[in-house]
């Protein structure tokens, strides 16, 4: 039963602080912000949308005195609806603090540190960072449909890039409550900044620090390990996974169980050349040999190396052609406005009661349907040729390591590569990303005929060489459509499934699991656990620490929605 509070008094003092505009206490309005961009949905009481770090700190303050459950929410790009609520039945009211219309970043050490806050995007870090000649922790994968540097952190997200590890940093500035429920604010951020909590935030803010009050404590802003685990491929455990113990630490991993502000990270130096090789073959051994062989012979590791089987590739293909087309002509900046055109058409059509439901995905299909084939003449030739897809991004003196081994290695080997130029490249990337919407559109516009869509997010141990699912028959037989891709060196696969009607989503899962389990593989790998996901005990641990009264987005993993975790 949901605690009684005063919530007349609770909105206005939010609305004082706030603006109407900035505080959404209707069904309309709350619906994007209450509701996962793939999974998961509940009940908020209301949506703040704060301006400055001040203001989410008084929001805090407010929610904790009166007892109410804050779900912290950036970008609402994850997978597993862990930045929504979910379900109705928590013990307390509920609200969701978006924290979009911050996206600050300051540039430290002449752009080889960044600061970003709270709803700083990857796409906005990349572009700031583009002059002095670095990256980001990811400049692909989840940077193109705006993605915020804050909730990678939290959720230990992989991102796409070999080198680089998942998004790690021992240096933020976020708020806990502690066990006797009082709020904290905590300063990790190594700047000095002040004092008091408005002290420091509005210092943060304003940028009222020189550069002799930052300093280098020996703390890391990346995982720097990386690159030599990822090289191990005959270690037993994966490169990484979310509930790695090594990469829990305050933010870094904390899925919302703390109040984030800002953190502080790496940033890596832009190669100066690069060439992506397409790759394809009719046999999954001859992608695990080359993985090993680059993996271990290599001076100089890819940037990416992204693997698509071919049924994913049609799939994406069709389904995924206009988020291809709008990202290719408008850039993915242009996604959070597809997204919010796509909230509005479908809502107006629920009300409408005449038109059907997802009217937006179908309309969206039907127009795809009369444009243009989008994909170059050679992908689509491999695609006729081969099962398996590779696309390898290498750099710099990588790049003539690439040309040589492969022309070598294709001549006694099963299948064949060629070097894309700069338009295929960007096309063989960007179709491998897109493939991520592709089961969401198919099963928009199939729902009466099919059943649950799952989506497994597993790490295989770096020695595995049968990395290619095989089924059991009595397993394989109940699905209506399976797509695979995923980041193949560092072994961490995606396996998307739309199940046949009737089908008993919840028992499919869980024999899934055994069949990985089984396998040594660990999940999620790298999109957290959410709410579709059983928290290990480790992670579950590392929530309790940060959160011990249940006050920042209860549930999570599974776990309990009750206050002090009763």
């Amino acid at each position: 039963m949901i605690s009684q509070i005063d919530t007349t008094a609770l909105i206005k003092d939010l609305t004082n602080l706030l603006g109407k505009k900035n505080l959404l206490t209707s069904d309309w309005s709350k619906l994007p912000y209450a509701k996962g961009w793939r999974y998961g949905e509940g009940a908020a009481l209301a949506v703040a949308k704060p301006g400055t770090l001040l203001e989410i700190w008084k929001i805090i303050e407010i929610c904790v005195d009166l007892d109410v459950i804050v779900i912290m929410q950036a970008a609402n790009t994850g997978l597993t609806g862990g930045s929504t609520p979910y379900g109705n039945d928590y013990d307390r009211p509920v609200l969701v603090i978006n924290t979009m219309r911050i996206e600050d970043i300051h540039i430290i050490n002449n752009g080889k540190q960044i600061i970003g806050f709270a709803g700083s995007t990857l796409i906005g870090l990349e572009k700031i960072l583009a002059p002095y000649g670095r990256e980001p922790h990811s400049v692909i994968g989840s940077s193109c449909i705006g993605a915020s540097v804050v909730g990678g952190v939290c959720n230990n997200s992989g991102g796409a890039l070999v080198k680089r590890g998942p998004a790690y940093t021992e240096l933020a500035l976020y708020a806990k409550v502690n066990s006797k429920g009082a709020l904290e604010l905590v300063n990790d951020l190594g700047i000095e900044l002040g004092d008091s909590p408005e002290e420091i935030l509005k210092n943060l803010q304003n940028k009222s620090y020189s550069e002799d009050q930052v300093k280098f404590p020996n703390k890391l802003a990346s995982d720097h390990s990386y690159e030599k685990r990822v090289r191990d491929v005959n270690a037993s455990s994966p490169s990484r996974f979310n509930a790695d113990k090594r990469r829990l630490h305050g933010a870094s991993g904390c899925a919302g169980k703390v109040a984030v502000f800002a953190v502080r990270m790496d940033t890596y130096p832009s190669p100066k050349r690069s060439q992506v090789f397409y790759l394809g073959t009719n046999n999954a051994n001859t992608l695990t040999q080359i993985r090993r062989d680059i993996l271990t012979q290599f001076k100089n590791l890819p940037i990416s190396g992204e693997y698509l089987h071919r049924d994913c590739y049609d799939a994406a293909k069709k389904y995924s052609k206009d988020t291809f087309v709008v990202i290719e002509k408008l850039g993915s900046s242009f996604i959070p406005i597809l997204f919010e055109f796509k909230r509005i058409v479908d809502l107006i059509a629920n009300k409408t009661k005449i038109l059907p439901n997802h009217f937006s995905d179908r309309l969206l299909q039907f127009i795809s349907k009369f444009s243009f084939n989008h994909l170059p003449r050679r992908m689509e030739e491999y695609r006729d040729k081969y099962e398996h897809h590779w696309i390898i991004e290498m750099s710099d003196e990588g790049i003539d390591e690439g040309i040589k081994y492969f022309e070598e290695f294709f001549q006694n080997n099963d299948g064949s590569f060629f070097r894309c130029d700069k338009k295929e490249a960007k096309k063989a990337i960007l179709h491998r990303f897109v493939a991520a919407s592709a089961p969401g559109r198919y099963c928009a516009i199939n729902k009466k005929n099919i059943g649950a869509m799952l989506s497994l997010d597993i790490a295989f141990p770096r020695n595995a060489e049968e990395w290619f699912e095989n089924l059991p028959p009595d397993i394989d037989s109940l699905f209506d459509m399976k797509l695979y891709y995923g980041h193949l060196f560092c072994h961490v696969l995606h396996h998307n499934y739309v199940l046949k009607k009737g089908v008993d989503a919840e028992d499919l899962l869980q024999k899934l699991l055994k069949f990985y389990d089984e396998k040594g593989a660990e999940y999620p790998a790298e999109h957290n656990v959410g709410h579709e996901y059983i928290a290990k005990p480790e992670l579950s641990k590392f929530y309790k620490h940060l959160d011990p009264t249940n006050s920042f987005n209860p549930g999570i993993g599974k776990t309990s929605k009750k206050k002090y975790w009763l």
